[in-house]
């Protein structure tokens, strides 16, 4: 095998960000591109020679060819060694914790997340630093400046290594060292929730139904679920990750998991259901008749964190994206820790867990995590939702029902607005911005503002400033409503419209949000002209 030099003309592809670069399959298969993409990001981050690099992803259509490749870049640009799971296979959170664990350098993770995956699907790169977490703006800025510039990547000549079996071998100069995916991720929940205690609980007749969405984290379910605790056989569905994932969408929302919310509130419900998305790092957690709402997961979770084995300690603070219900703050307040406010992006909660200011994080997309890793972990969610339910020996209804008793329930939805021409979500963030000022005292479906701004996050760990992170509409009844545009698709632009109202009394409780936040919707409408800008008059999806 020789090392070669291979020409090529820049790329030039959109910046990468948090969750690096995301581009449909077609894309990242054209001749030359996932090389220029791949060298691009070597030389970014400062090159690879004489270190450890971890490499995995979510198993979705061209991962292994894309690894296969990758491999012998990282062998031609001199890396040291390379951590691979076999098949090419490592959920996200399992990918931050490898690197966490091996002490590398950092490590490549292949996920497009909760989109599509297939021939037709997405797919995505991004470079994780050597926290376990994703690269900071700092680094992705010199990502995307070499993809303007580069000219040439290095490869080495020859077959690309085979990753089906354990072992340790040679590909060039490098070693390669193919792992089981799956058995570092379970030692780390082995020290986190007691696994002796939930084994009781399974041994009580507690029943879980767990919906891996034939992503990654079937396997990891199986190991864990079925064999560590004595689940059911049967308990995890879509246990096989598929390369198009069954032909489903993996985003365990309402829409995408409909089968499970269908279980969850009939006859047959079992004691629990949950589901992770493609790469392992969000999730869903239902009882008997009800599902928990992510912020409200991260509340919930937060005010019981202490009784799960790892956590005894208690809470350090807690950190919720901008978007996520102010529920989580609400857990802070009562418990005397700080609470944190920060742009959607895992990077800016791991500066808080570097700098031990927080315990747990979460977002409203699904996602949720603790000082274990660098990433959002949905397996490791369901397994503190379980430890919580053994040491309290209570329903997951009777547990939410106390929350909102002590706490208050903050009603709270997400009505996405996917696919739009760019164009014309562009235009409506430029004159909502331009409206700001002027919004303060007007009144909209009844609902008078008090205060409009953009997001501006000023880093307390490392003093940067991130500005223009979303929309805020405060009411002065309390309501409040966020417009952002997401950068998770990879056609068109995605509006999300977050809306949410406080309400204390226990005997308004049990009604329906979206009943509830009416007055909200109706108001974040006009504001914003959505119907009349861009003729939906529904959103795509509601969560």
């Amino acid at each position: 095998m020789t090392i070669e030099t291979i020409a090529i003309t820049p790329i030039a592809g959109q910046k990468p960000g948090t969750s690096g670069l995301r581009k449909k399959t077609a894309v990242f298969m054209q001749p030359g591109y996932l090389e220029a993409y791949v060298q691009s990001v070597i030389d970014g981050v400062g090159g690879v020679a004489g270190r450890d690099i971890v490499v995995g992803g979510d198993g979705r259509f061209f991962n292994d060819t894309a690894i296969g490749i990758m491999l012998r870049m990282l062998a031609a640009n001199g890396a040291a060694k390379a951590i691979v799971g076999r098949g090419g296979l490592l959920s996200t959170p399992a990918a931050s914790n490898l690197i966490r664990i091996r002490k590398a350098y950092g490590g490549f993770v292949l996920s497009a997340s909760h989109n599509p995956g297939g021939a037709d699907g997405d797919f995505g790169i991004k470079f994780n630093v050597s926290n376990g977490g994703p690269a900071p703006e700092g680094v992705t800025d010199a990502m995307f400046a070499r993809t303007k510039t580069i000219d040439s990547y290095k490869i080495l000549s020859g077959p690309a290594p085979d990753l089906g079996h354990i072992g340790v071998t040679k590909l060039g100069t490098m070693t390669l060292e193919i792992i089981d995916p799956v058995t570092d991720y379970v030692a780390m929940m082995r020290n986190l929730v007691d696994f002796d205690r939930i084994r009781a609980l399974f041994a009580s007749g507690f029943r879980i139904h767990f919906d891996a969405m034939h992503a990654v984290t079937g396997p990891y379910a199986h190991a864990i679920l079925e064999g560590e605790l004595g689940a059911a056989k049967g308990s995890v569905v879509n246990g096989i990750p598929l390369p198009d994932f069954g032909g489903h969408h993996p985003d365990p929302n309402p829409v995408y998991a409909a089968d499970l919310f269908k279980l969850m509130f009939s006859a047959d419900a079992p004691d629990m259901g949950a589901a992770s998305d493609g790469d392992g790092d969000r999730n869903i957690v239902l009882g008997k008749g009800i599902s928990v709402a992510p912020s409200d997961s991260l509340a919930l979770l937060a005010a019981n964190i202490h009784l799960a084995k790892g956590y005894t300690a208690g809470l350090k603070g807690v950190a919720r994206s901008m978007p996520t219900s102010r529920a989580a703050d609400r857990v802070a307040a009562k418990a005397s820790v700080e609470a944190y406010e920060t742009p959607t992006g895992w990077k800016f909660f791991g500066n808080l867990l570097d700098a031990g200011r927080v315990t747990i994080c979460g977002e409203e997309s699904a996602g949720t995590g603790s000082d274990h890793v660098r990433e959002k972990d949905g397996l490791w969610a369901v397994l503190i939702w379980l430890d919580i339910l053994a040491a309290r020996k209570q329903s997951i209804g009777e547990i939410v029902a106390d929350h909102w008793k002590t706490y208050g329930r903050d009603y709270y939805t997400r009505h996405d607005y996917e696919g739009l021409p760019s164009d014309i979500a562009d235009q409506m963030f430029t004159d909502l911005r331009g409206a700001l000022a002027t919004l303060p005292g007007r009144s909209f479906a009844g609902l008078k503002i008090e205060k409009a701004d953009d997001f501006s996050y000023h880093d307390p760990v490392d003093g940067s400033i991130s500005a223009k992170q979303g929309i805020r509409i405060f009411f002065q009844s309390g309501e409040r409503a966020v417009f952002r545009l997401s950068g998770t698709g990879t056609e068109g632009a995605t509006l999300r419209v977050y809306l949410e109202a406080f309400e204390p009394d226990p005997a308004k409780h049990a009604l329906d949000p979206q009943t509830v936040l009416a007055p909200v919707i109706a108001a974040a409408d006009a504001i914003a002209g959505i119907k009349s800008r861009t003729g939906r008059t529904a959103p795509d999806v509601v969560t």
